[in-house]
């Protein structure tokens, strides 16, 4: 949630905020409204509950009619500090509710825009000329499907559409990429984590999954249970409720876990092969750090990612992401766009956000710096999300053949294997 300090101090900065993602202006007025309600409820408590308290003190000394009109007061007392505190209470959950409803405050020098205002900052690598190679480029899947990687018709049968099968290269594929992912993660200093992939409602309520990326995400209502769509949810869940010692920030760590998108909203988008699916499996980086030490995380979290995809050879774009396409808990974010050949155009595969408190204050995961106990700030990366990744690396290392290099860096975790050939021209 947003600092209510700030809501009261500076309503016009959550008013431009609010504007930049194309989200409701009026909501500040709503939230300053609850917010004066909530604190009116609570000082009439508290006023009626330190008179209650008072009264008991003066019961002992009192006697005779004093001390009975004392015990009038009190009983009197005691049911409106009842009916106080339950105005209280349904003041505080208004609020709260309110509150909820605001996106984190976007930084003032996110450019604006929505989804399909892209700004790029940063191009690396430069995609190969298939026209000047002399040959067609084919598309993931048709290059899949002839080296007997991807198999989307034995996935659709088993589990519906957008499912499938990763089999001999496309597994090897995927195992390697958890091993380099897992060694360059390592090599950052970061914790290696499998956490649960099933999460209560109050871990996905926290990190901001259950607002604007509701539709998006798997429940199993017989269980009261999510099936998380990134590591970031129980990562950042990990903590809930905890004061963290200053001294032990910044934490970094690296979760491996399936992720699970119902894609909604994305009928007839990207229905062709793994690009947009149901379920992948992902390496996601995740920060827990002083707040004051957010903006430098999050460029070292945007510094592995490009480090990671230039290592496999892909060309890319960053971009700054437009402030109204920022998602819930983000106050910045950067995402990588690796190159498409089919496509002849840069599509997503990483990105990382700074969220500065705002997961913190839901989560109830603050720091302790002296005797000072505050809000700590969370960001999350993308390492590698594997289906896309094997897209990139089967397009970007097509052959003429049908046949596809494998990555240098890639080549010590499948036992030195340089090539892969169609199905039936091995050897």
């Amino acid at each position: 949630m947003i600092d209510p300090k700030l809501l009261r101090t500076d309503p016009d900065r959550v008013r431009r905020s609010q504007q930049a993602r194309g989200e409701s202006v009026e909501l500040v007025d709503e939230a300053l409204a609850a917010d004066e309600a909530r604190r009116t409820a609570i000082n009439s408590f508290e006023t009626a509950r330190a008179e209650q308290k008072s009264l008991g003190a003066k019961i002992s000394r009192a006697s005779g009619e004093e001390r009975g009109a004392l015990l009038a007061r009190t009983k009197e007392l005691s049911a409106q500090v009842k009916q106080l505190q339950a105005a209280a209470d349904e003041a505080d959950a208004a609020c709260t509710e309110v509150f909820k409803r605001f996106g984190n405050i976007v930084f003032e020098d996110v450019p604006t825009g929505g989804e399909d205002d892209l700004y790029v900052i940063d191009t690396v690598g430069t995609p190969r000329d298939f026209d000047a190679e002399g040959f067609k480029v084919r598309d993931h899947l048709e290059i899949g499907e002839g080296l007997g990687a991807i198999d989307m018709e034995r996935g659709a049968k088993v589990s519906g559409s957008r499912f499938y099968f990763l089999t001999g290269p496309g597994a090897l594929l995927e195992f390697a990429l958890i091993q380099f992912a897992l060694h360059k993660a390592m090599g950052w200093g970061l914790t290696p984590v499998i956490p649960p992939a099933l999460v209560n409602p109050a871990a996905m309520e926290g990190t901001g999954f259950l607002g604007q990326a509701a539709e998006d995400v798997y429940y199993l209502e017989r269980d009261n249970q999510y099936l998380v769509g990134t590591a970031e949810v129980p990562l950042a869940a990990y903590h809930s409720d905890e004061i963290i010692d200053a001294a032990d920030l910044p934490l970094r760590l690296a979760g491996f876990s399936p992720a699970y998108r119902r894609e909604a909203g994305s009928y007839g988008k990207d229905t062709r092969g793994i690009f947009r699916v149901h379920w992948f499996d992902k390496f996601e980086m995740f920060v827990y750090c002083r707040p004051e030490d957010a903006v430098e995380e999050h460029q070292r979290l945007l510094a592995h990612e490009k480090e990671f995809i230039t290592a496999l050879g892909i060309p890319f774009e960053v971009l700054d992401v437009a402030s109204g396409d920022l998602g819930l808990s983000a106050a910045r974010k950067y995402d990588c766009y690796g190159w498409v050949p089919s496509q002849g155009r840069y599509r997503e595969i990483t990105s990382t956000s700074n969220c500065t408190e705002f997961q913190a204050r839901r989560l109830n995961i603050r720091l302790r710096e002296g005797k000072q106990v505050r809000p700590l700030a969370t960001l999350n990366g993308t390492l590698c999300a594997m289906s896309r990744m094997i897209l990139m690396i089967l397009e970007n290392y097509q052959q003429a053949d049908g046949s596809v290099v494998v990555p240098e860096v890639l080549r010590g975790y499948m036992g030195g294997t340089e090539v892969f050939h169609p199905v039936g021209q091995e050897g």
